[in-house]
Protein backbone atom coordinates (compact mmCIF):
# COMPACT_ATOMS: atom_id res chain seq x y z
CA UNK A 1 0.00 0.00 0.00
CA UNK A 2 3.02 2.45 0.83
CA UNK A 3 4.84 1.78 -2.59
CA UNK A 4 1.34 2.41 -4.30
CA UNK A 5 1.20 5.74 -2.52
CA UNK A 6 4.51 6.55 -3.89
CA UNK A 7 3.78 5.89 -7.21
CA UNK A 8 0.45 7.67 -7.49
CA UNK A 9 2.62 10.35 -6.11
CA UNK A 10 5.57 10.28 -8.87
CA UNK A 11 2.64 10.27 -11.04
CA UNK A 12 0.86 13.38 -10.20
CA UNK A 13 4.41 15.10 -9.69
CA UNK A 14 5.03 14.48 -13.15
CA UNK A 15 1.97 15.14 -14.51
CA UNK A 16 2.17 18.80 -13.09
CA UNK A 17 5.48 19.12 -14.26
CA UNK A 18 4.48 18.32 -17.84
CA UNK A 19 1.36 20.80 -17.32
CA UNK A 20 3.52 23.36 -16.10
CA UNK A 21 6.45 23.13 -18.77
CA UNK A 22 3.64 23.19 -21.56
CA UNK A 23 2.56 26.13 -20.31
CA UNK A 24 5.54 28.10 -19.54
CA UNK A 25 6.64 30.11 -22.30
CA UNK A 26 9.69 31.74 -20.37
CA UNK A 27 12.70 31.73 -21.53
CA UNK A 28 16.52 32.06 -21.12
CA UNK A 29 19.02 34.95 -22.44
CA UNK A 30 22.74 34.22 -22.41
CA UNK A 31 24.72 36.59 -23.72
CA UNK A 32 28.65 36.47 -24.07
CA UNK A 33 29.46 39.58 -26.50
CA UNK A 34 29.74 39.27 -29.17
CA UNK A 35 27.57 36.38 -28.72
CA UNK A 36 23.87 35.87 -28.06
CA UNK A 37 21.48 32.92 -27.46
CA UNK A 38 18.37 33.08 -26.67
CA UNK A 39 17.13 29.14 -25.36
CA UNK A 40 13.48 28.19 -23.57
CA UNK A 41 13.21 27.89 -19.69
CA UNK A 42 12.21 24.52 -19.71
CA UNK A 43 15.11 23.53 -21.76
CA UNK A 44 17.78 25.61 -19.63
CA UNK A 45 15.87 24.04 -16.52
CA UNK A 46 16.45 20.24 -18.05
CA UNK A 47 19.97 21.19 -18.89
CA UNK A 48 20.82 22.62 -15.58
CA UNK A 49 19.49 19.30 -13.55
CA UNK A 50 21.85 16.88 -15.76
CA UNK A 51 24.48 19.10 -15.62
CA UNK A 52 24.08 18.62 -11.65
CA UNK A 53 23.72 15.14 -12.09
CA UNK A 54 26.60 14.79 -14.14
CA UNK A 55 29.18 16.85 -11.77
CA UNK A 56 27.67 14.84 -8.86
CA UNK A 57 28.72 11.27 -10.24
CA UNK A 58 32.02 13.00 -11.39
CA UNK A 59 32.15 13.80 -7.80
CA UNK A 60 31.27 10.88 -5.98
CA UNK A 61 33.74 8.46 -8.77
CA UNK A 62 36.54 10.49 -7.27
CA UNK A 63 36.23 10.36 -3.67
CA UNK A 64 35.71 6.50 -4.05
CA UNK A 65 38.73 6.56 -6.15
CA UNK A 66 40.89 8.31 -4.15
CA UNK A 67 38.79 6.40 -1.21
CA UNK A 68 39.89 3.08 -2.23
CA UNK A 69 42.71 2.58 0.10
CA UNK A 70 41.62 3.72 3.08
CA UNK A 71 38.08 1.63 2.92
CA UNK A 72 40.80 -1.39 2.04
CA UNK A 73 42.18 -0.66 5.16
CA UNK A 74 39.06 -0.57 6.66
CA UNK A 75 38.37 -3.84 5.07
CA UNK A 76 41.42 -5.73 6.21
CA UNK A 77 41.01 -4.27 9.69
CA UNK A 78 37.40 -5.49 9.95
CA UNK A 79 38.53 -9.12 8.73
CA UNK A 80 40.99 -9.02 10.88
CA UNK A 81 38.93 -7.94 14.41
CA UNK A 82 36.15 -11.18 12.85
CA UNK A 83 38.93 -13.35 12.67
CA UNK A 84 40.62 -12.26 16.41
CA UNK A 85 36.85 -12.35 17.68
CA UNK A 86 36.37 -16.36 16.02
CA UNK A 87 39.72 -17.28 17.45
CA UNK A 88 38.62 -15.51 20.91
CA UNK A 89 35.66 -17.94 20.54
CA UNK A 90 37.66 -21.14 19.72
CA UNK A 91 39.66 -20.76 22.72
CA UNK A 92 36.52 -20.15 25.13
CA UNK A 93 35.11 -23.52 23.69
CA UNK A 94 38.26 -25.44 23.65
CA UNK A 95 38.53 -24.51 27.23
CA UNK A 96 35.11 -25.72 28.12
CA UNK A 97 35.91 -28.91 25.74
CA UNK A 98 38.83 -29.67 28.07
CA UNK A 99 41.25 -29.41 24.92
CA UNK A 100 43.65 -26.95 27.39
CA UNK A 101 46.56 -27.35 24.92
CA UNK A 102 44.92 -25.85 21.92
CA UNK A 103 42.81 -23.28 24.47
CA UNK A 104 46.28 -22.13 25.17
CA UNK A 105 46.99 -22.02 21.84
CA UNK A 106 43.82 -20.12 20.93
CA UNK A 107 44.06 -17.85 23.97
CA UNK A 108 47.63 -16.73 22.91
CA UNK A 109 46.97 -15.75 19.34
CA UNK A 110 43.41 -13.62 20.49
CA UNK A 111 45.99 -11.62 23.50
CA UNK A 112 48.45 -10.79 20.29
CA UNK A 113 45.34 -9.86 18.04
CA UNK A 114 44.57 -7.49 20.80
CA UNK A 115 41.37 -8.93 21.36
CA UNK A 116 39.51 -8.80 24.73
CA UNK A 117 43.73 -9.46 26.36
CA UNK A 118 42.63 -9.46 29.90
CA UNK A 119 40.26 -12.35 29.15
CA UNK A 120 42.62 -14.18 26.85
CA UNK A 121 45.15 -14.02 29.25
CA UNK A 122 42.97 -15.27 31.95
CA UNK A 123 41.42 -17.93 29.74
CA UNK A 124 44.91 -19.05 28.76
CA UNK A 125 46.02 -19.03 32.52
CA UNK A 126 43.61 -21.57 33.20
CA UNK A 127 44.67 -23.86 30.34
CA UNK A 128 47.95 -23.50 31.56
CA UNK A 129 46.52 -24.49 35.09
CA UNK A 130 45.24 -27.83 33.86
CA UNK A 131 48.03 -28.14 31.77
CA UNK A 132 50.13 -28.54 35.20
CA UNK A 133 52.42 -25.56 33.90
CA UNK A 134 52.90 -23.00 36.33
CA UNK A 135 55.36 -20.81 34.88
CA UNK A 136 53.01 -20.14 32.12
CA UNK A 137 49.95 -20.01 34.09
CA UNK A 138 51.51 -17.12 36.43
CA UNK A 139 52.80 -15.60 33.29
CA UNK A 140 49.70 -15.48 31.99
CA UNK A 141 47.90 -14.35 35.56
CA UNK A 142 50.67 -11.22 35.44
CA UNK A 143 49.34 -10.46 31.95
CA UNK A 144 45.89 -10.69 32.86
CA UNK A 145 46.63 -7.77 35.93
CA UNK A 146 48.78 -5.45 34.35
CA UNK A 147 46.96 -5.40 31.09
CA UNK A 148 43.09 -4.17 31.79
CA UNK A 149 43.16 -2.89 35.23
CA UNK A 150 39.15 -4.08 34.80
CA UNK A 151 39.98 -7.68 35.19
CA UNK A 152 41.42 -7.36 38.57
CA UNK A 153 38.68 -8.98 40.57
CA UNK A 154 38.24 -11.55 37.67
CA UNK A 155 41.75 -12.29 38.07
CA UNK A 156 41.60 -12.79 41.98
CA UNK A 157 38.78 -14.84 41.83
CA UNK A 158 40.58 -17.21 39.03
CA UNK A 159 43.52 -17.22 40.91
CA UNK A 160 41.80 -17.92 44.61
CA UNK A 161 40.05 -21.23 42.59
CA UNK A 162 43.27 -21.74 41.11
CA UNK A 163 44.98 -22.02 44.21
CA UNK A 164 42.01 -24.03 45.86
CA UNK A 165 42.21 -26.64 42.97
CA UNK A 166 46.51 -26.78 44.11
CA UNK A 167 45.77 -26.90 47.56
CA UNK A 168 47.69 -24.12 48.40
CA UNK A 169 45.35 -22.63 50.85
CA UNK A 170 46.72 -19.79 52.07
CA UNK A 171 47.88 -18.06 48.57
CA UNK A 172 43.69 -18.57 47.88
CA UNK A 173 42.52 -16.90 51.33
CA UNK A 174 46.04 -14.01 50.43
CA UNK A 175 44.19 -13.50 47.02
CA UNK A 176 40.57 -13.32 48.74
CA UNK A 177 41.63 -10.92 50.88
CA UNK A 178 43.04 -8.37 48.41
CA UNK A 179 39.25 -9.10 46.40
CA UNK A 180 37.65 -8.03 49.46
CA UNK A 181 39.90 -5.04 49.76
CA UNK A 182 38.45 -4.32 45.97
CA UNK A 183 35.35 -5.18 45.31
CA UNK A 184 33.78 -6.50 48.55
CA UNK A 185 32.72 -10.05 49.02
CA UNK A 186 29.84 -11.76 46.84
CA UNK A 187 28.47 -15.58 47.21
CA UNK A 188 30.86 -16.69 44.86
CA UNK A 189 33.93 -15.74 46.99
CA UNK A 190 32.48 -16.71 49.74
CA UNK A 191 32.09 -20.32 48.62
CA UNK A 192 35.91 -20.09 47.78
CA UNK A 193 36.80 -18.52 51.00
CA UNK A 194 34.95 -21.59 52.53
CA UNK A 195 36.99 -24.18 51.04
CA UNK A 196 40.04 -22.49 51.81
CA UNK A 197 39.41 -22.15 55.10
CA UNK A 198 38.25 -25.95 55.27
CA UNK A 199 41.84 -26.53 53.74
CA UNK A 200 43.66 -24.91 56.22
CA UNK A 201 41.36 -26.24 59.24
CA UNK A 202 40.20 -22.48 60.13
CA UNK A 203 36.74 -24.83 61.62
CA UNK A 204 35.65 -21.02 63.50
CA UNK A 205 35.98 -18.97 60.27
CA UNK A 206 34.12 -22.25 58.46
CA UNK A 207 30.98 -22.01 60.99
CA UNK A 208 31.10 -18.45 60.39
CA UNK A 209 31.00 -18.92 56.80
CA UNK A 210 28.71 -21.23 56.39
CA UNK A 211 26.21 -19.61 58.78
CA UNK A 212 26.21 -16.47 56.43
CA UNK A 213 25.50 -18.92 52.96
CA UNK A 214 22.51 -20.89 54.74
CA UNK A 215 21.42 -17.52 55.58
CA UNK A 216 21.70 -15.97 51.59
CA UNK A 217 20.47 -19.55 50.77
CA UNK A 218 23.11 -19.87 48.87
CA UNK A 219 23.92 -23.59 49.73
CA UNK A 220 21.80 -26.81 49.81
CA UNK A 221 20.15 -27.35 53.60
CA UNK A 222 22.51 -31.06 53.50
CA UNK A 223 25.69 -29.10 52.36
CA UNK A 224 25.35 -26.11 55.07
CA UNK A 225 24.60 -29.10 57.43
CA UNK A 226 27.40 -31.08 56.52
CA UNK A 227 30.02 -28.60 56.55
CA UNK A 228 29.11 -27.62 60.05
CA UNK A 229 28.90 -30.58 61.19
CA UNK A 230 32.98 -30.90 60.24
CA UNK A 231 33.70 -27.88 61.55
CA UNK A 232 32.42 -29.09 65.05
CA UNK A 233 34.02 -32.37 64.70
CA UNK A 234 37.20 -30.07 63.71
CA UNK A 235 37.00 -28.05 66.39
CA UNK A 236 36.36 -31.03 69.24
CA UNK A 237 39.57 -32.58 68.11
CA UNK A 238 41.86 -28.81 68.00
CA UNK A 239 40.31 -28.86 72.13
CA UNK A 240 40.08 -32.38 73.13
CA UNK A 241 43.01 -31.99 75.30
CA UNK A 242 41.84 -28.58 76.84
CA UNK A 243 38.93 -29.38 79.05
CA UNK A 244 37.97 -26.30 80.12
CA UNK A 245 37.98 -24.98 76.97
CA UNK A 246 36.01 -27.90 75.56
CA UNK A 247 33.31 -27.71 77.93
CA UNK A 248 32.82 -24.31 77.50
CA UNK A 249 32.15 -24.86 73.54
CA UNK A 250 30.02 -27.73 73.98
CA UNK A 251 27.74 -25.34 76.07
CA UNK A 252 27.64 -22.67 73.44
CA UNK A 253 26.81 -25.01 70.77
CA UNK A 254 23.53 -24.57 69.38
CA UNK A 255 20.83 -27.28 70.13
CA UNK A 256 20.41 -27.69 66.16
CA UNK A 257 23.98 -27.90 65.29
CA UNK A 258 24.46 -30.93 67.50
CA UNK A 259 23.92 -33.54 65.40
CA UNK A 260 24.67 -37.41 65.53
CA UNK A 261 28.39 -37.38 64.91
CA UNK A 262 29.04 -34.05 66.79
CA UNK A 263 27.05 -35.55 70.22
CA UNK A 264 29.05 -38.69 69.89
CA UNK A 265 32.70 -37.05 69.24
CA UNK A 266 31.69 -34.34 72.06
CA UNK A 267 30.80 -37.61 74.24
CA UNK A 268 33.96 -39.54 73.31
CA UNK A 269 36.20 -36.71 74.33
CA UNK A 270 34.76 -35.46 77.31
CA UNK A 271 34.90 -39.12 78.70
CA UNK A 272 38.38 -39.12 77.46
CA UNK A 273 39.15 -35.73 79.57
CA UNK A 274 37.18 -37.64 82.68
CA UNK A 275 34.72 -35.06 82.73
CA UNK A 276 31.71 -37.64 83.61
CA UNK A 277 29.45 -34.87 84.91
CA UNK A 278 29.58 -33.03 81.60
CA UNK A 279 29.82 -36.25 79.17
CA UNK A 280 26.23 -37.31 80.82
CA UNK A 281 24.78 -33.83 80.66
CA UNK A 282 25.61 -33.76 77.61
CA UNK A 283 24.11 -37.59 76.48
CA UNK A 284 21.21 -36.58 78.41
CA UNK A 285 19.92 -33.69 76.74
CA UNK A 286 21.26 -34.80 73.03
CA UNK A 287 18.50 -37.55 73.97
CA UNK A 288 16.05 -35.78 75.37
CA UNK A 289 15.65 -33.20 72.48
CA UNK A 290 15.13 -36.27 69.96
CA UNK A 291 12.41 -37.68 68.80
CA UNK A 292 12.05 -41.45 67.55
CA UNK A 293 13.01 -40.28 64.17
CA UNK A 294 16.41 -39.32 65.23
CA UNK A 295 17.01 -41.17 68.46
CA UNK A 296 21.10 -41.81 69.12
CA UNK A 297 21.32 -45.02 70.35
CA UNK A 298 24.92 -44.94 69.76
CA UNK A 299 25.39 -42.32 72.37
CA UNK A 300 23.93 -44.95 74.83
CA UNK A 301 26.67 -47.04 74.70
CA UNK A 302 29.18 -44.56 76.41
CA UNK A 303 26.53 -43.65 78.65
CA UNK A 304 26.59 -47.13 79.76
CA UNK A 305 30.15 -47.11 80.51
CA UNK A 306 30.19 -43.75 82.71
CA UNK A 307 31.48 -44.19 85.96
CA UNK A 308 31.24 -42.31 88.88
CA UNK A 309 28.71 -39.81 89.41
CA UNK A 310 25.04 -40.29 90.55
CA UNK A 311 24.61 -44.16 89.43
CA UNK A 312 21.02 -44.34 90.76
CA UNK A 313 19.98 -41.25 88.66
CA UNK A 314 21.23 -42.36 85.77
CA UNK A 315 19.89 -45.62 86.08
CA UNK A 316 16.72 -43.94 86.15
CA UNK A 317 16.94 -41.69 83.53
CA UNK A 318 17.49 -44.44 81.13
CA UNK A 319 15.10 -46.51 82.51
CA UNK A 320 12.57 -43.61 81.82
CA UNK A 321 13.74 -43.53 78.14
CA UNK A 322 13.33 -47.23 77.88
CA UNK A 323 9.38 -46.83 78.34
CA UNK A 324 9.60 -45.09 74.75
CA UNK A 325 12.56 -47.17 73.16
CA UNK A 326 11.88 -50.94 74.24
CA UNK A 327 13.51 -52.68 71.65
CA UNK A 328 16.72 -50.58 71.27
CA UNK A 329 19.30 -53.59 72.12
CA UNK A 330 22.35 -50.33 73.19
CA UNK A 331 19.65 -49.36 75.64
CA UNK A 332 19.18 -52.46 77.53
CA UNK A 333 22.85 -53.28 77.18
CA UNK A 334 23.87 -49.55 78.91
CA UNK A 335 21.05 -50.94 81.55
CA UNK A 336 22.53 -53.56 82.60
CA UNK A 337 26.01 -52.31 82.72
CA UNK A 338 25.48 -49.81 84.89
CA UNK A 339 23.30 -52.18 87.13
CA UNK A 340 26.84 -54.19 87.08
CA UNK A 341 28.07 -51.05 88.68
CA UNK A 342 25.76 -50.57 91.25
CA UNK A 343 25.73 -54.22 92.11
CA UNK A 344 22.22 -55.02 91.08
CA UNK A 345 23.00 -58.91 89.77
CA UNK A 346 19.45 -60.12 88.94
CA UNK A 347 18.66 -56.16 86.83
CA UNK A 348 21.83 -56.75 85.26
CA UNK A 349 21.36 -60.39 83.76
CA UNK A 350 17.92 -59.30 82.85
CA UNK A 351 18.84 -56.16 81.03
CA UNK A 352 21.52 -58.37 78.94
CA UNK A 353 19.18 -60.72 78.46
CA UNK A 354 16.82 -58.71 77.09
CA UNK A 355 19.29 -57.27 74.98
CA UNK A 356 20.40 -60.76 73.38
CA UNK A 357 16.49 -61.06 72.64
CA UNK A 358 16.53 -57.74 70.81
CA UNK A 359 19.58 -58.35 68.92
CA UNK A 360 22.53 -61.28 69.63
CA UNK A 361 26.17 -59.11 70.43
CA UNK A 362 29.54 -60.55 71.37
CA UNK A 363 29.29 -58.23 74.17
CA UNK A 364 26.62 -59.04 76.11
CA UNK A 365 27.33 -62.53 75.83
CA UNK A 366 30.66 -61.91 77.65
CA UNK A 367 28.79 -59.50 80.03
CA UNK A 368 26.35 -62.06 81.19
CA UNK A 369 29.45 -64.92 80.73
CA UNK A 370 31.13 -62.69 83.38
CA UNK A 371 28.37 -61.88 85.86
CA UNK A 372 27.86 -65.83 85.65
CA UNK A 373 31.26 -66.13 86.50
CA UNK A 374 31.05 -63.75 89.28
CA UNK A 375 28.08 -65.95 90.13
CA UNK A 376 29.85 -68.88 90.30
CA UNK A 377 27.41 -70.17 87.60
CA UNK A 378 30.47 -72.29 85.23
CA UNK A 379 27.92 -73.76 82.70
CA UNK A 380 25.89 -70.72 82.28
CA UNK A 381 29.30 -69.38 81.55
CA UNK A 382 30.69 -71.40 79.61
CA UNK A 383 27.56 -70.96 77.38
CA UNK A 384 27.83 -67.51 76.91
CA UNK A 385 31.66 -67.62 76.17
CA UNK A 386 30.99 -70.45 73.10
CA UNK A 387 28.26 -68.19 72.28
CA UNK A 388 30.60 -64.83 72.03
CA UNK A 389 33.20 -66.53 70.19
CA UNK A 390 30.53 -68.28 67.85
CA UNK A 391 29.83 -64.68 67.38
CA UNK A 392 33.64 -63.19 66.58
CA UNK A 393 33.58 -65.68 64.48
CA UNK A 394 31.12 -64.49 62.07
Amino acid sequence: MKRLFWLLALFGLAVAVALGAHRNDGYVLLVLPPYRAEVSLNLFVVALLALFLLLYVAARALALTFGMPQRVRQYRERRRREKAGQVFQDAVRLLFEGRFGQALKKAGEAYEAGTARGLSALIAARAAQRLREPEKQQDWMTRAMSDDPRNEAATLMLEAEMMNESRRFDDALAALERLQGKQGRHIAALRLELRARQGVGDWDGVLKLARQLAKRDALPVEIVREVRTQAHLGNIARLALDQARLTAYLRALPAEERGRRVALAAARALVAQDAVGEAQKLIEAVLDATGNDSWQSELLTLYGRLSGGELTARIAKAEAWLRQHPDDARLLDALGRMCLQQRLWGKAQSYFEASLAVEPTQQAHLELARLADQLERPEEANKHYRASALLDNR
